[in-house]
């Protein structure tokens, strides 16, 4: 992919009155949450305002994948299947939305979105009251049962969506929805066990675990899924299917590289996450991977004993970013970013997917690994 790739002229998510269709889809899931919760007991109702808050934002990235996969592998704007890939996109996004608060949790982030994230909020509401016992655990339970409401919530939306096509069809795109959860818990796990391991002895095994982390975690169910599904409910032959890991992983990797970079280097304005909150995290990222190999002793040192720290001052992110850029990391992250994606455009090109679906699909790969929020 050329550097200079152009900007769409208008997000793909925008086209087609997509996104107000997702959005109408959610928001009638989000309504008929309400109604359940409040059935259930009045003191459930901030469980569905913090569901709806998150689902507020977001770019719909995985739902546009999804539907203008489906109408890169034939499907029409006037097929009564349209709904089903408009509520599997909604169902993405659902998904999306637990794992984000739980990934808040495990991650103790402070924020999401430009907002105080999930678990924080919580226990700000817990402390305001001045309920009893801790807030923090407080916040955590409430963040992590609201991942779980939303999977419900995922589950219920594929469910829907897939009413009325042809068995075959939804058995195919069911299996695909499924297996994208269970990818996604185990990188969850893989993740969790990434941040454990001893870091910075072995520097192939380290790079090698954070791409199995990119993989199952975030590459595959951020792009290849969400293509996978869509041109499942089209109908796509095995062969077709068989094609869209050629494309749909290596996009979804460069996605995640470009993340890792924005959690370091990105505008707070433009991310909502503070300036170097990966570093704070302690995430190990490719980016710190590569750092490593090149860090002359004092700036190995440094890395690994700031990295992790969350009271990691501007300052000392500064000095950090440095580091990053001085080593060569920046640079080594950004080609293989740009080997990623030539490699998926490529394999874009050969399966020949029909228009206007696959002129779309690219421009959302461009945007996915260009992106600077």
């Amino acid at each position: 992919m050329p550097a200079d790739a152009p900007a769409p002229a208008s997000l793909p998510v925008d086209r087609e009155n997509l996104r107000p269709d997702v959005d109408a889809a959610l928001s009638a899931f989000l309504d008929s949450q309400r109604a359940q919760l409040a059935a259930i007991g009045e003191d459930a109702a901030p469980l569905a305002q913090a569901t709806a808050d998150l689902l507020t934002g977001g770019k719909r990235l995985r739902a546009a994948f999804c539907y203008w996969s489906w109408r890169a592998h034939g499907g029409q704007v006037d097929d009564g299947r349209r709904r089903a890939a408009v509520r599997t996109g909604a169902a993405l996004e659902l998904f999306q939305a637990a794992a984000l608060f739980h990934d808040d949790v495990m991650d103790n982030s402070d924020t999401r979105r430009g907002r105080p994230a999930a678990h924080r909020a919580f226990a700000a509401r817990h402390r305001d009251a001045a309920w009893s016992g801790s807030d923090v655990q407080y916040g955590s339970s409430a963040a992590i049962l609201l991942g779980d409401l939303c999977l419900i919530g995922s589950q219920a939306e594929i469910r829907g969506a897939l009413v009325g096509v042809p068995e075959d069809v939804a058995l195919r795109t069911r299996t695909l929805f499924d297996d994208m959860q269970t990818e996604v818990t185990v990188g969850q796990y893989l993740d969790v066990l990434a941040q454990a391991v001893p870091w910075g002895e072995d520097l192939d095994a380290d790079e090698a675990r954070a791409r199995a982390v990119i993989r199952s975690k975030s590459a595959r169910y951020s792009v290849e899924h969400p293509l996978a599904l869509g041109a499942a409910l089209a109908g796509a032959s095995p062969d077709r299917l068989a094609a869209v890991p050629t494309y749909g992983l290596p996009i979804g990797e460069a996605f995640q590289l470009r993340d890792d970079l924005l959690g370091v280097f990105g505008d707070p304005s433009t991310t909502g996450k503070p300036a170097g909150d990966d570093l704070r995290e302690g995430k190990r990222t490719v980016l710190v991977s590569r750092a490593l190999r090149t860090a002359t002793p004092a700036q190995r040192e440094l890395l690994l004993g700031a990295l992790g720290d969350p009271a990691l001052d501007l300052a000392t992110v500064d000095t950090l970013r440095g580091l990053l850029v001085e080593t060569g990391a920046v640079a080594a992250v950004e080609r293989l970013i740009d080997d990623l994606s030539e490699q998926a455009f490529a394999a874009l090109d050969a399966a020949d997917l029909a228009a206007p679906g696959a002129e779309v699909v690219a421009e959302l790969a461009r945007a996915a690994v260009q992106r600077t929020a």
